[in-house]
């Protein structure tokens, strides 16, 4: 009994791993002028960009609304990150939120 349970939760654990996360970027940030170290400071940012970097074949997802304030948002956080941490190729934009929604970053196999 004991070893199907320690292959179930090992299972389960990878799973886990494999899942993408994602972190909501908070809609304050737009408010201020940004630097690199402002974007970084940002807990969302800095877990995306941390969880990313441990997983050598993920991406990371910025997911944005459709208007045009929102996708500018994102083509700017792509560019801090870009110059900050991330290969460019592994960052791609999604317009697939709703335009109340605040940016949201995913980090994908």
């Amino acid at each position: 009994m004991m070893p199907r349970f320690v292959l179930v939760a090992g299972l389960t654990g990878a799973a886990l791993c494999a899942a993408a996360q994602t972190f909501t970027v908070p809609p304050e940030l737009w408010d201020r002028p940004r630097s690199g170290r402002a974007m970084l400071e940002q807990p969302a940012i800095r877990q995306a960009v941390n969880a990313c970097l441990a997983r050598p074949g993920t991406r990371l997802v910025i997911h944005h609304g459709p208007g045009q304030e929102s996708a500018l948002q994102a083509e700017e956080l792509r560019t801090w990150l870009a110059a900050l941490a991330l290969d460019a190729s592994r960052i791609a934009l999604r317009n697939d939120l709703k335009p109340s929604e605040p940016l949201r970053l995913e980090v994908a196999p």
